[in-house]
This record gives C-alpha cells, sequence and structure tokens, in this order.
C-alpha cells in the first residue's frame, strides 16, 4: 500500500474525518439468504451520491459490506476442510503488492498464529476483478487472501464464540503492530504491510478504495449466489479532510458510520491514560504488550470508535452496552429519566467520555445489528420495517425499492435512543427495554453511593496566594493558550458554569 502525506499547508492527518451513506438490511429472523445480499448490495449502489470520488472518476473514496460468515459458501470454495460453523475465525488480508513481500507477510502472521496457540487451517485465493477501477486504486491495491484459523487442539469448549473472537483479535493487533512497522507499512494507518478489514467467526468484511457500483464487480465472491447471509450492513464513504486508502474504507470490525466523532482526541488521550489501569485476563497473559495501544495512532475517527468499541465488546459487555458507554443520552438535566438508567449513565461517566459527533453509528457482531444517534441528533436516519421481517435502515429513504402494501412500521432514528434487531430472538428490542435490561444488570446506584466523590464532600483548604510569574509558568507547563484562559477558564470562573 502506498505512502499518504504527512502534516503539509492546511492539511493535517490527525483531523480525518468523514461524512458518508450508511444502511442495514437484515432478516429479524435471522434467515440467511442470497436475496438479503442482494438488497444490502443495491442499498449500497443507492448511495452512490453519499461517497466520492477523486480526479478520476473510477476511483473511489471506498465502499464495503459486512456480512454473517458465509459458512455454506466458503466450505465449497476454501479447498480444504473446515470445522463446525462458527469453529473457526476467517477474514482477507490486505498484503503488499509484490508476490515475494506477500509471501514474507503470510509467513509472519502464520508465525503469530501458532505463538498463540491457534490452529492455522490455510489460506485461500480471493478472486478479484480490478477492470472497472482506476489507475489511482490499482495503484495502491493491496495482494489478497483470505486466512481461516481455528482454537488449538484440546481448547476447552467455546459454545458462545467469544474465547475465538478474542484470540483472533490478538492475532490481528499483533499483526498490526508487529508486521505494520515493517516495509511499506511503516509510519501510520492506510499504509500498514498487512492488514485484516475482519478477523472473525461471526463476521466477514468486503471493503476497498472502491466507488459503491465496483464492489460487487471487484469482489467475485460477491456474485456467486452461494454467498448468503441474514444482515448485510454497508456503507459509501466521503472522505472530508482524509485521504483514502483501502483499509480505512468501511464497514470496520463493529461499526459503519455517518458523521463525524469530533471529540476523537481527547477520547483517544483519554484511552491511552487509561491504558495502565486496565485489568484482565479476557485476552489471555501479556494482553497488555500484543493489543495496545487500543487506538491506532492517526488513524480515521470511525476507526478509532471501532477499536474501542470492539475493545469493550471483546472484555465482557453485550454490545448495547458497550455502545451506550460511548454515545450516551443527554442524560444529566433529563428530568423525566429513570433513576436507574440515570445511574447507569453516571457510573459509566466516570469510566468513559462521550465521543460526541455530529454521528449515526451501525453497529453489529452477527448477531444483533442497530443503530444509534449521539445526543446531538444531527445525522437523522429512516427505518422500515415489512410485514416479513424485512428491516432497512438507511441515511435517507430510498435506498431499496419496497413495496408500500408490505410496510408495517416507518421509524427515525432518535438522539441518544438505540434502534436493535436481534436475529437471534427473531424481534427489535425496544430501546427502554434496553436500557431497563442493562441498568439492572448492577447495583449502580449503590456504587455511586459507596464510591463516588465529589468535589463538595472535600474539605477545604486555605487558598495559597501565588505571584503571577508563577501562575504563568504552570499555565505554560500544562499547555494553556490565552485563548482557553479568555474564552474557557475566565467565564467559568466567574460565573461557576461550563464555558
Amino acid at each position: 500500500m502506498k505512502h499518504a502525506p504527512g502534516p503539509v499547508g492546511l492539511y493535517d492527518p490527525a483531523n480525518e474525518h468523514d461524512s458518508c451513506g450508511v444502511a442495514f438490511v437484515v432478516d429479524m429472523y435471522g434467515r440467511r439468504s442470497r436475496d438479503i445480499v442482494d438488497k444490502a448490495i443495491m442499498a449500497l449502489v443507492n448511495l452512490e451520491h453519499r461517497g466520492a470520488a477523486g480526479a478520476e472518476p473510477n476511483t473511489g473514496d471506498g465502499a464495503g459490506i459486512m456480512i454473517q460468515v458465509p459458512d455454506r459458501f466458503l466450505r465449497e470454495t476454501a479447498g480444504f476442510e473446515l470445522p463446525a460453523e462458527g469453529a473457526y475465525a476467517t477474514g482477507i488480508a490486505f498484503l503488499p503488492q509484490g508476490s515475494e513481500d506477500a509471501r514474507l507477510a503470510c509467513e509472519g502472521v502464520e508465525k503469530i498464529v501458532e505463538s498463540e496457540g491457534l490452529r492455522l487451517l490455510g489460506w485461500r485465493e480471493v478472486p478479484v476483478d480490478d477492470s472497472s477501477i482506476g489507475a489511482l486504486a490499482r495503484d495502491a491495491m493491496p495482494t489478497f487472501r483470505q486466512l481461516f484459523i481455528a482454537l488449538g487442539d484440546g481448547a476447552p469448549a467455546d459454545e458462545d464464540g467469544m474465547e475465538l473472537e478474542r484470540r483472533a483479535f490478538v492475532v490481528r493487533k499483533r499483526v498490526q503492530y508487529e508486521l505494520g512497522e515493517k516495509g511499506a507499512g511503516q509510519d501510520g494507518p492506510g499504509r500498514e504491510t498487512v492488514y485484516f478489514p475482519s478477523l472473525s467467526g461471526k463476521t466477514f468484511v468486503y471493503k476497498g478504495m472502491l466507488t459503491t457500483p465496483q464492489l460487487r464487480e471487484f469482489y467475485l465472491d460477491l456474485q456467486d449466489d452461494r454467498l448468503e447471509s441474514a444482515l448485510g450492513l454497508v456503507h459509501s464513504r466521503f472522505s472530508t479532510n482524509t485521504f483514502p486508502s483501502w483499509p480505512l474504507a468501511h464497514p470496520f470490525r463493529r461499526v459503519a458510520h455517518n458523521g463525524e466523532i469530533n471529540t476523537v482526541t481527547g477520547n483517544e488521550n483519554w484511552m491511552r491514560a487509561r491504558e495502565a489501569l486496565i485489568d484482565t485476563s479476557a485476552f489471555g497473559p501479556d494482553a497488555a504488550e500484543k493489543i495496545f495501544p487500543a487506538c491506532t495512532p492517526g488513524a480515521s475517527d470511525t476507526a478509532r470508535f471501532d477499536e474501542v468499541l470492539e475493545l469493550l465488546h471483546l472484555g465482557g459487555r453485550s454490545l448495547p452496552h458497550a455502545v451506550l458507554m460511548m454515545i450516551p443520552e443527554a442524560w444529566e438535566r433529563h428530568e423525566t429519566m429513570k433513576p436507574e438508567h440515570k445511574a447507569f449513565y453516571r457510573y459509566h461517566a466516570s469510566l468513559m467520555e462521550p465521543w460526541d459527533g455530529p454521528a449515526s453509528v451501525c453497529f453489529t457482531d452477527g448477531n444483533v445489528v442497530g443503530a444509534v444517534l449521539d445526543r446531538n441528533g444531527l445525522r437523522p436516519s429512516r427505518i422500515w420495517v415489512t410485514k416479513d421481517g424485512l428491516v432497512v435502515m438507511a441515511s435517507e429513504v430510498g435506498v431499496l425499492d419496497v413495496d408500500h402494501a408490505d410496510v408495517v412500521q416507518k421509524l427515525r432514528l432518535q438522539p441518544g435512543r438505540m434502534f436493535l434487531v436481534d436475529t437471534k430472538a427473531g424481534r427489535i428490542v425496544d430501546d427502554e427495554e434496553i436500557k431497563d435490561e442493562l441498568a439492572a444488570q448492577h447495583p449502580y446506584q449503590q456504587w455511586l453511593d459507596e464510591g463516588l466523590l465529589t468535589l463538595d464532600d472535600l474539605k477545604s483548604r486555605p487558598h495559597e496566594h501565588m505571584p503571577h510569574h508563577r501562575v504563568n509558568l504552570r499555565q505554560l507547563v500544562f499547555g494553556y493558550t490565552n485563548e482557553e484562559l479568555n474564552l474557557l477558564v475566565a467565564p467559568m470562573a466567574k460565573s461557576g458554569a461550563e464555558a
């Protein structure tokens, strides 16, 4: 993959954001079919106007689709025997362009898999047709191979598949940090020597530096009628203030997103500060050395959001729980909110600050699929539900031609509220039910009463007068600017309220 520029002129990669088109199509009852894949691709094509292209109309900013792992299709095309469905993890690897470099990268991946006590099942060549893509996309195009891994012989039963998910996560992180620092991969995101869009036993991602109509033409798998899924999450990327690349196309491992995370730099800094406090056995011994930093430095806002969400989910929380930690309601002055809901949010506010948009975030773990609008509410989305259990959510109406006679519900995504489809339960889960269940899992109010210390609880101390030059010196040491002092600190000191 090719190098993107560093900070130059008015451009700074730290300010990368995107504003895009996003949609998902799901069979509420979890019935896998080719029809769902076709409908998801059609929704993506109809979001072409929400994406962008560069100087070449056939080099896109990015397009992609996330589906459930297509087990039947892979059994017939892998070329080797696979374990039972859900007992193996798989994903496409973006490898260096050169054949020798790609071979060495595969060897590096295999060594990491072996060192983590996992079984390498094999590699599959991913058939692609690059005739429709532009020269810039082709010039940056990686080599594609699909990896298959499984838990080692004698591993304990993994009924929910989460142990395999965690082990695959560690492999992927090690590949990113150990192999991504060699050769063409050095110097940051979008230029990795090896990159996995996904590596999972539950979900599978096809994506790239493509326009929306090119995705199906490029990945020949997507043209195969044997490829089936009960859900499809699609994304058309418009990369504002950013340079397109194959890895930075959406979907990521859990989310696709329309909008911006404008607090992402502060969120990343806080995550970095918290890493020393994280203590878990979920990811095996020496996890801190393998999976941190949690946020890839310099990655896009969505990529960093996805990395933290995935960490919270694999650490033991349900996906809706992790999402509400990161994108809470505006709860502090909500006078009619249930006290137990407010206790849930207040407790988690001491663990995680909000990732504020404006942002409409779609998420899935392969079983549940949902969406949430941040508390600013500035990225509306529409939802249609049909009488046969088809659910379509998109950043606008009209991504699919649905007979109005079949539509039983028309909804919109609301600020601070979650829309969730559980394909295992075969139903739409109400926002209130989600939050009632999460709030009842632990005695959050009791924990707050026993462990939360407010400023009013602290004993007053005599004020120590400090000469101006000493105050000024400390302000400089801690990075205060004249703008912050005049516009933020001074008004807060005068009014006692947030500026």
